[in-house]
């Protein structure tokens, strides 16, 4: 029987790991990847960061390099890597969790490999895992390439000829860029774009929205709700430069498919030899057999990642707190947070 718990051992899987270890309680992070960082390995080949290093670090350990610099996604992947070995968190891999279900005063967590008994449950999968592509992209013939951008690695996949990159945000903005060096490339998306520059001023736009407490708004401020219900920028003007270019030409929203044809909002219809999905991801738990966590809507019912289930904690979701909780610059908080609230009810029971 373990104290705690962890499903996931990413950023926010490892930062409760980090908070734990200063505790006495035995704990365990479980992880279906073979290795830590494996997630951002496989993600395409050109990532960068649009956050700089100084706000790209989990509590105690500072990324190394220029800290104004932009990290790629090797370097992310190694220095979780490091972060878990330099606090020696201890992480069953290749462990994929199959079932979760709440008995009287333990939680019961089957995997692929054994079964494990724990009287807390932290679940820091993110919100990354099951592609969310619109329905009537089954309806494309196998002759047009498709894929979503998490399987996206570089442009050698596609087939030859054009390209529409499917969402406005900042994956859907970098990949296009990416593919308008060697090809038409269409970028359908849904919002204004609004842009914001990656520095300004010699200084990260990050060291700004710092400065002037935007990255310390939680979801219940003015600032939070206005960010919230406008959505993310796109951040550095590679896109606008391209747009301008006309070798990115942008398209109104993807509604659906006839004969092969993307018809857009516009009623307007083109014909591509490849699509790109850069449409997010859904946030599915198909083995967790806790129904009463969620409302009408499916939406996860939590107070910054504390359930009214007992023992029962999330990490790693966007806007749980902040704008940054679901990224390296912000989960940190939350990891400390959740591990407090443990502790506390933990000493009020004793």
């Amino acid at each position: 029987m373990y104290e705690t718990i962890i499903i996931g051992a990413g950023q926010a899987g490892i930062s409760i790991g980090y908070y734990l270890k200063k505790t006495s309680k035995k704990f365990l992070i479980l992880d279906k990847s073979s290795e830590i960082g494996e997630s951002w390995k496989e993600r395409y080949d050109s990532l960068v960061l649009f956050t700089p290093r100084m706000y790209s670090s989990l509590p105690g350990m500072e990324m190394a390099g220029d800290k104004h610099g932009f990290p790629n996604k090797n370097e992310i992947a190694l220095y979780l890597k490091t972060y878990v070995q330099k606090y020696e968190l201890p992480i069953k891999l290749n462990t994929e969790v199959t079932s979760v279900s709440k008995k009287s005063n333990y939680y019961q967590v089957g995997t692929n490999k054994e079964e494990f008994l724990t009287k807390n449950l932290i679940i820091a999968t993110g919100p990354f895992q099951t592609p969310n592509i619109p329905t009537f992209s089954k309806k494309i013939s196998d002759k047009i390439f498709q894929i979503h951008s998490s399987e996206y690695k570089n442009p050698s996949q596609l087939a030859d000829g054009n390209v529409l990159v499917v969402g406005g945000g900042n994956s859907g903005a970098q990949i296009a860029v990416e593919l308008s060096k060697q090809r038409k490339t269409f970028l359908s998306h849904s919002k204004n774009f609004k842009f914001l520059p990656l520095v300004f001023n010699k200084k990260s736009i990050f060291w700004w929205f710092d400065r002037f407490g935007i990255l310390k708004a939680n979801h219940s401020s003015l600032i939070g709700k206005i960010m919230q219900k406008n959505g993310d920028p796109i951040f550095g003007y590679e896109l606008k430069h391209e747009i301008k270019k006309n070798n990115v030409v942008l398209k109104e929203r993807a509604i659906d498919v006839q004969d092969d044809k993307i018809i857009f909002n516009d009623f307007s219809a083109l014909t591509f030899n490849n699509i790109i999905w850069a449409t997010g991801f859904k946030y599915q738990l198909p083995w967790l057999n806790i129904q009463e966590l969620f409302d009408k809507d499916g939406k996860l019912i939590h107070d910054r990642g504390k359930t009214s289930i007992d023992g029962l904690y999330f990490i790693g979701l966007p806007w749980q707190y902040r704008r940054g909780s679901a990224l390296l610059q912000g989960v940190g908080y939350d990891a400390e947070y959740i591990v407090n609230n443990l502790m506390s009810i933990k000493n009020a029971k004793n």
